[in-house]
């Protein structure tokens, strides 16, 4: 497909230039000469717009590169806001796990180290397309608080509410007009997880205010690409990423 666009290119290139060498030439002059033309038979208005669809052209190319750049740029400060919120929530279910599992709710616990570990994948998937992209990820403090197992359940679902209706979805389509694959592969991976953790969240906090925890499952697989989060048994393949299901991660421990 290139070579059927360029060649043609090249040609009425290399026509165009042979031109002004054909006009000096005393036999052809003649017929090179364009004809005389009062200039009153001119319509008003013609030709006087060719260079106006050139900068109209060129000024448009111009604003496509600089909105390209500038999603570039901004794609580059949505992985570093990611990167910085996945690895908060890591560390934050890490504790909410320790949280649940002294307050006796083990399968509870068991579900926070599974996000945990999710999330951390998230983060590093973050991390190599920054490096890929030439940048570096910004150091991390995590901040939050640790409270009851019932709160703490209730702003996992808050977070992944957020995640999975505005944060993400916008970052994809910054992504996508930046044209930035890995950015991509990297920003929907965490997305389509974080739908699988949010119904597993909402299952447990009702089955706690049930008094039902000992329903939940007691074991989790974990995608180790995506981080996607499976109770029960693992998929043959991920639905995500397409990762065969022998090397999803077992999590049935604390």
């Amino acid at each position: 497909m290139k070579k059927s666009i360029i060649v043609p290119a090249l040609l009425a290139t290399g026509l165009w230039m042979l031109l002004p060498s054909c006009g000096s030439n005393a036999e052809n002059g003649a017929a090179l000469r364009a004809p005389e033309t009062n200039q009153a038979e001119i319509p008003a208005g013609v030709g006087a717009n060719e260079n106006d669809d050139d900068d109209a052209a060129e000024n448009k190319g111009k604003a496509a590169q600089n909105s390209s750049g500038d999603a570039k740029a901004a794609t580059i400060q949505n992985l570093a806001t990611a990167f910085t919120g996945e690895t908060t929530a890591s560390a934050k279910y890490a504790d909410y796990a320790k949280k649940a599992q002294e307050e006796g709710f083990t399968q509870i616990a068991l579900l926070f180290k599974t996000a945990s570990m999710s999330e951390k994948i998230h983060a590093a998937n973050h991390k190599s397309v920054l490096e890929e992209l030439g940048e570096k990820a910004p150091e991390v403090s995590p901040k939050f608080t640790v409270k009851t197992t019932r709160e703490n359940l209730e702003d996992a679902i808050a977070g992944e509410s957020y995640e999975i209706a505005t944060m993400y979805p916008e970052f994809l389509s910054v992504a996508g007009q930046a044209g930035s694959q890995l950015s991509l592969i990297s920003l929907n991976y965490a997305y389509k997880t974080e739908q699988k953790h949010k119904p597993l969240y909402e299952k447990a906090l009702a089955a706690l205010q049930g008094n039902q925890v000992n329903t939940l499952p007691t074991q989790y697989f974990v995608c180790p690409t995506c981080g996607n989060t499976c109770d029960g048994a693992a998929p043959k393949r991920c639905g995500i990423s397409m990762t065969g299901g022998e090397r999803f991660v077992k999590v049935n421990s604390l």
